[in-house]
């Protein structure tokens, strides 16, 4: 009968630990969309307005991730994996106004089960080339069938102006390999100023007509029959 070598049982248990490993983050990312479903269809009930345009997750593949350890000249094992990349598993949130970005990552700081590792704010603080976004590290538990673990996601927050200069930005860089002729850096750090212009631009238009609809309720609040019928009966006088 046939034994396995110490080397093909090592092999054998590292794949095991990988699959579990990976299956922890495929986990991690069906819970926290789920949650994001749950304030999405919440926040619509009670606001009748939903903060959240589109929602894409994705998990990082095998080979992305020793590629990533490789440029960042890491030891590739699993456990250097687990002390150093934490956005294996990734959701991208698209908004329409910036003030949503700011009441999503409020909403997901108030969940229980989630804590925040680490919040960087490309909208208050752009990149150089004009990249903006709200990047979340959070970390929330998963349990599996013989322990819990506790799993990063990456998130991140941006709204519909943000996401299309970022994807049409990494579409040209990977065309030219990362080789941008200066004019069109500088041309795209202009598109990303216009970017920003318009989304400021909307959500004054936004915070106006919030305005607006407020002051007609209360004006409709004050002039309904049972707001008349109340004001005159405070006053003595039978309707």
């Amino acid at each position: 009968m046939a034994t396995n070598t110490p080397e093909q049982i090592t092999l054998k248990e590292l794949r095991t630990d990988l699959v579990r490993f990976m299956m922890s983050h495929k986990f991690a990312l069906e819970e926290i969309n789920t949650k994001i479903n749950i304030l999405k269809e919440e926040f619509q009930y009670v606001h009748d307005y939903n903060p959240i345009e589109h929602v894409k997750s994705r998990i990082k593949s095998p080979e992305s991730i020793f590629k990533k350890l490789q440029r960042k000249k890491l030891e590739i094992s699993l456990e250097s994996i687990k002390q150093n990349i934490r956005d294996i598993a990734g959701v991208r949130i698209t908004c329409s106004f910036i003030s949503d970005i700011y009441k999503i990552k409020a909403m997901l700081e108030g969940q229980k089960d989630i804590t925040v590792l680490e919040c960087r704010d490309y909208i208050q603080h752009p990149k150089p080339n004009g990249y903006q976004s709200l990047h979340l590290i959070i970390q929330l538990p998963i349990f599996m069938s013989d322990r819990e673990e506790m799993v990063p996601v990456e998130i991140q927050i941006r709204t519909i102006a943000m996401d299309f200069w970022a994807s049409l930005e990494h579409k040209i860089y990977y065309k030219y390999n990362k080789e941008v002729p200066q004019r069109i850096v500088n041309e795209l750090k202009e598109a990303a100023d216009t970017a920003s212009r318009l989304d400021r631009k909307m959500e004054n238009i936004h915070e106006e007509m919030i305005g607006l609809k407020q002051l007609e309720d209360d004006e409709a609040m004050i002039f309904s029959p049972e707001s008349l019928q109340f004001l005159l009966a405070n006053k003595g006088i039978k309707t």
